[in-house]
Formats: C-alpha cells, structure tokens, sequence
C-alpha cells in the first residue's frame, strides 16, 4: 500500500513548489485482505488514522490536517477530529470567556 502526502514549500521568487512523499507500508496480505474487506480505501483510512494521530499529538496543527487530507472547511475538519475520537481540549477559562463575550452580544 502507498500513501501519497504532499508538502508544500515557498521557494525563491515567491512561488509555490509542491513536494510529495510516497511512504509504503507492508501489509502482510492475510491482514490487507480483512482489513480492505471492512470496506473504503484502505490508503485514505491509513492516512486518515496517521493525520489524526499526529494531531491527538500535538505533531500537526489543524491547518496541516486540514490541507493533508485535502478538508476544505473547518467544520467538516471538526467531524473528522470528532468521529476519530479526538476531542478539542475546552476549560473552564474557554466556558467563561465565551460566557463573557455572548453576555456582551445580549444572551
């Protein structure tokens, strides 16, 4: 199986170059058979699995899943994150500062 993952990079005179890095992973074939008959491509779930992994790690921003797995807006990001099971850190001072600020608004 091969994942494809693009990095994007400024070069001199301001302009966009596109890098991409092909990592394979060996599956033995046993397992890539079960795991390709649960269903969806199997890459895409490999990917998916590492972009939110890295995430719950703090080794990628929200911007970075966003663009590797090609996410166009952050609600939808938000269901992704929600259905990997990985929950947005919310405290007391995040409750109150929106408390705050719908008070303001008249709520």
């Amino acid at each position: 199986m091969a994942l494809k993952i693009r990095e994007v990079r400024r070069c001199p005179g301001d302009h966009l170059e596109e890098e991409s890095y092909e990592p394979t992973v060996q599956i033995p074939d046993d397992l890539a058979r079960r795991l390709t008959a649960a269903g969806g491509d199997l890459s895409r779930r490999a990917l998916e699995a590492l972009a939110a992994e890295e995430y719950k790690h703090d080794r990628l921003t929200k911007p970075e899943v966003q663009r590797l797995l090609g996410i166009e807006t952050s609600f939808q990001l938000d269901e992704f994150l929600k259905a990997h099971d990985v929950w947005i850190e919310y405290t007391k001072e995040d409750a109150e500062r929106e408390r705050r600020g719908l008070e303001r608004l008249g709520f």
